[in-house]
């Protein structure tokens, strides 16, 4: 009867071994997957309030300059964050080739792209005349398309 109980408290103390490491690992990957979620959420929250509207005038002849190979293009920050309003906050496509030349000037008195204030960028890119182009514009998620003809 002695053996009997001796082997019952082995196991026992054996199955309370094993369900407290499986609650171990399961408390820290619960902890990890809600620490995801939490930063997964702030991304799309500044996604969501990021919203920047190309105003230029497509068939302007003010958005390309033949001689100096270069695009201008206005955008407003018609969402509810501000943005930084350096080349590196803005991810651009001419005609499907992403640009590294880019100059993003902020215009007015304020040191950040607020709501409601206009960018220029200028994108140096020659292109060929007589033919249609694109601009894609990329600012933290929020995509714009620009096409228009040289």
């Amino acid at each position: 009867m002695a053996s009997v109980s001796a082997s019952h408290m082995i196991l026992f103390i054996a199955s309370i071994l094993v369900a407290t490491s499986v609650a171990g690992v399961l408390t820290n990957t619960v902890g990890d997957l809600s620490n995801a979620i939490d930063d997964t959420g702030l991304q799309v929250s500044d996604d969501v309030r990021t919203d920047v509207e190309i105003i230029s005038d497509s068939g302007s002849d003010a958005v390309y300059n033949d001689t100096e190979g270069n695009i201008t293009l206005y955008l407003k920050n018609t969402g509810s964050s501000r943005l930084r309003p350096g080349s590196s906050a803005v991810d651009v496509l001419v005609n499907g080739q992403y640009e590294t030349d880019v100059t993003v000037t902020l215009l007015g008195d304020a040191a950040t792209w607020g709501p409601g204030e206009v960018v220029r960028l200028d994108i140096s890119e020659p292109l060929s005349t007589n033919e249609d182009h694109r601009v894609q514009l990329t600012v933290n998620g929020d995509e714009e398309v620009f096409q228009f003809n040289t």
